[in-house]
């Protein structure tokens, strides 16, 4: 297993644990209400929305050079926001070692 993999999988695990307790705090709405109490939560929201869509766009255009079907990832960007990013740069790690060992 590659470090860039090892790495990608505890910033996954840390993040997703970060996130469920979020989670189980507020719910997933509660995620978004939280960031429309003020002008500050606005801007991280905007921001997280401003990154996805740019991820989702690399992404897209990535994946006709690396193989990797890109449109889970899309859903899930969109759905769970940097877990699409992060699972599809695992996907792409794993297919390019594969490709590498073939």
């Amino acid at each position: 297993m590659s470090p860039r993999l090892i790495a990608l999988l505890a910033v996954i695990a840390a993040f997703g644990a970060l996130s469920a307790m979020a989670l189980m705090e507020v719910g997933y709405i509660g995620v978004f209400e939280m960031h429309m109490q003020n002008y500050a939560g606005m801007q991280v929201l905007t921001d997280l929305v401003i990154v996805c869509v740019l991820a989702i766009i690399w992404m897209v255009r990535d994946a006709k050079t690396s193989g990797v079907n890109p449109w889970p990832f899309v859903v899930l960007t969109l759905v769970a926001g940097s877990f699409g990013l992060l699972f599809y740069l695992v996907a792409r790690e794993v297919k390019s070692r594969a490709a590498q060992a073939a």
